[in-house]
């Protein structure tokens, strides 16, 4: 097994091995058809121990040492991929697991090798996928493969070339999110179905994720980093790069969009299954009914509705992915959704002491009715409680915002930071007990060597000065802390906002240890004493308002519809026009927009009452054809009037023109 452990440290980036493995030369085709004749010779006699040390050569060999650019060397990767089929599609009774095992992290290793082709790969990861369910060998590859591909995904997040290598595209994306849907719905099933032993052993391995699952959060993940994270080069300004950042942007939403569509519609599926287990849990009379509804939530959280579900929520609140275009499509998924968790959270929550101890007995519930307030009775009476009646929301400040550097801080260290909590009348700061800095002064040229916290009452610098700490307890510096100190107590400051600076002038003197350069750390809270938010929400109660502001949000984008756009803003002031207003317009053939013309069957009367807005007779206009909007008419400014006839050059008698 000494090949193995090397095989395994050399799988490592830090270790030195790696790049010594990298640099040798590439091995012969035939010292690879030796290694092909041990294998046949070995599968014939059954002989195991040499089976798993060749396999494990092959990992080595298809990783560092082979590359298949002749025709004969060609042939004897066909010739390893043959054997490596033949021991992976045995018989369970005649491989053993271990030998599985290291078939598919050969074939995993060599995949690029084995197959060079996009369009071999591909064919390769439906096969696994479509029928891996049905054969064990398969299916351990299927996972392996989505392993590994879903680890190099997250080494290369940040907009590597490697990237369309590592994502699949969409129809093997349907197929590992079909796997998903299934997988979770098979857990949540396993809530009601299976034996209370087991019950308990599956408590005890969620909430593990399975390779399809980590595949999909690789990918999703690697998606919206690139989309929210990555911001565009300020120093290049170059229209052929502003037209690639655009495009490139453009591209990673239309992934996005897909790929959040199917997750929610996904979770659609997850979240009707869930709502079906709950329901009959509680119409159950099993022994063990409140450990299992209990339990379930926590089983929850090992679906895809835990493991994707609020990251995308959370990222969907961004402004980059605030679109009309992602309203429009995500928004009857949303709905959905609401509705489904709202439901389920419900029904857990009836299902809780509180709840139970009021519907426990009927002279109880009257009993507790009888003792209702004015107040409460009237909201019995109205609305009925709903999944959110008893819980305590937290405040999102109430945790606080923690604020630190580096530790310990470099050479010609800066940070800036502001912290804004809308709403707060006062912020109160709490710094670590490890704060520390190094706070000098040279005597013969009178210069400061300082390291310290600056903080201000505001925005920015330009605010009001709240303080300033620095240095250190540990003798370090010829002052050893500026003024008081670092504080022990809370630091109110007036205001929701509070801006830190920290820097530091000056080079770090080499007998100073890190923990007297540590830095600082400040947690900002908007009230004096924290709120306990250790327990937090139900997770279906969390889902479910993280939706329901998701959906609010996209609400508001489709209200206002598209953005205005430069000739619009350009032509307000016409496009306020009472008179343009009351025209109906219509579009051409070819795209023009011009007002409809409005069949009179009978000639229209001339007059012209001032006094009184002008009304057209019954029988005047016939509505065109067609969608058309009934505008009420403008009444005229007599000033106007007057103008308008001196123009036409008609004079009213008898309120007549003539």
């Amino acid at each position: 097994m000494c090949i193995h452990q090397l095989n395994l440290l050399a799988a490592s980036n830090n270790i030195p091995i790696t790049n010594f493995l990298g640099k040798q030369h590439p091995i012969e085709a035939h010292h690879l058809s030796s290694i092909c004749d041990i294998m046949e010779k070995a599968m014939v006699n059954g002989d195991t121990c040499i089976i798993r040390c060749i396999l494990v050569v092959f990992q080595v060999v298809f990783k560092f040492f082979f590359s298949p650019q002749t025709e004969r060397n060609r042939d004897i990767v066909r010739r390893s991929g043959l054997l490596l089929w033949q021991l992976l599609m045995a018989p369970r009774d005649q491989i053993c697991a271990e030998i599985q095992k290291e078939v598919c992290l050969a074939i995993s290793s060599g995949l690029n090798i084995l197959y060079p082709g996009e369009i071999e790969i591909n064919n390769l990861l439906k096969l696994v996928l479509t029928e891996g369910e049905r054969n064990s060998g398969l299916s351990q590859l299927r996972d392996v493969i989505l392993t590994n591909l879903a680890e190099q995904l997250q080494n290369n997040r940040f907009g590597s070339e490697d990237d369309d290598h590592y994502r699949l595209n969409d129809e093997l994306l349907h197929y590992i999110l079909k796997i998903v849907v299934r997988e979770s719905c098979v857990l949540i099933t396993k809530c009601q179905t299976v034996s209370k032993d087991d019950f308990q052993r599956l408590l005890s391995t969620v909430p593990a994720a399975s390779s399809c699952l980590r595949y999909l959060m690789a990918v999703q993940n690697h998606l919206l980093s690139n989309t929210i994270l990555i911001k565009p080069d300020e120093n290049d300004d170059s229209d052929s790069s502003l037209q690639g950042e655009t495009l490139k942007v453009q591209e990673l939403k239309t992934s996005i969009l897909s790929l959040a569509t199917q997750i929610l519609m996904g979770c659609d599926e997850v979240l009707e299954m869930l709502q079906q287990v709950t329901t009959a849990l509680i119409n159950s009379d099993i022994s063990d009914r409140e450990q299992r509804l209990k339990g379930l939530e926590q089983i929850t959280k090992a679906t895809m509705l835990g493991h994707l579900l609020p990251v995308l929520l959370t990222s969907l609140m961004h402004p980059n992915l605030q679109t009309l275009t992602m309203a429009d499509a995500l928004m009857p998924q949303l709905v959905q959704l609401v509705l489904y968790t709202s439901q389920t959270a419900l029904l857990l929550k009836t299902q809780s002491p509180v709840f139970s101890e009021l519907n426990s007995s009927p002279t109880g519930a009257s009993e507790q009715k009888g003792k209702l307030l004015p107040d409460e009775r009237m909201l019995e009476e109205k609305e009925e409680p709903g999944f959110l009646t008893g819980l305590k929301i937290p405040a999102p400040w109430a945790a606080g915002k923690t604020v630190e550097t580096v530790h310990p801080v470099r050479d010609n260290y800066k940070f800036k930071e502001t912290v804004h909590i809308p709403g707060a009348r006062c912020l109160y700061l709490r710094f670590d007990n490890r704060c520390s800095s190094q706070y000098d002064y040279d005597k013969s040229n009178s210069v400061f060597y300082v390291l310290k916290l600056v903080i201000y009452a505001g925005p920015n610098t330009n605010s009001r000065k709240v303080a300033e700490y620095g240095g250190n307890t540990l003798g370090y510096g010829s002052r050893s802390v500026l003024g008081t100190g670092w504080p022990k107590d809370l630091v109110k400051v007036e205001g929701d906002t509070v801006t830190f600076s920290f820097e530091m002038r000056s080079g770090r003197e080499h007998n100073t240890p890190d923990k007297a350069m540590w830095g600082f750390a400040c947690t900002v809270r908007a009230q004096e004493s924290s709120e306990d938010v250790s327990g937090g929400l139900p997770f279906l109660v969390d889902l479910a308002l993280g939706l329901s502001v998701l959906a609010c949000s996209m609400l508001r984008i489709l209200y206002n519809g598209p953005e205005i756009t430069k000739d619009e803003e350009t032509c307000q002031e016409l496009l306020r026009s009472k008179l343009l207003q009351r025209c109906q317009w219509q579009v051409e053939a070819n795209g023009v927009i011009s007002p409809a013309l409005t069949p009179s069957p009978s000639p229209l009367p001339l007059t012209i009452d001032e006094d009184r807005e002008f009304t057209y007779p019954s029988d005047v206009l016939v509505p065109p054809v067609g969608h058309y909007f009934d505008l009420p008419r403008i009444r005229l400014p007599p000033g106007i009037m007057i103008k308008l006839r001196e123009i036409s050059g008609l004079v009213i008698v008898s309120n007549y023109f003539v």
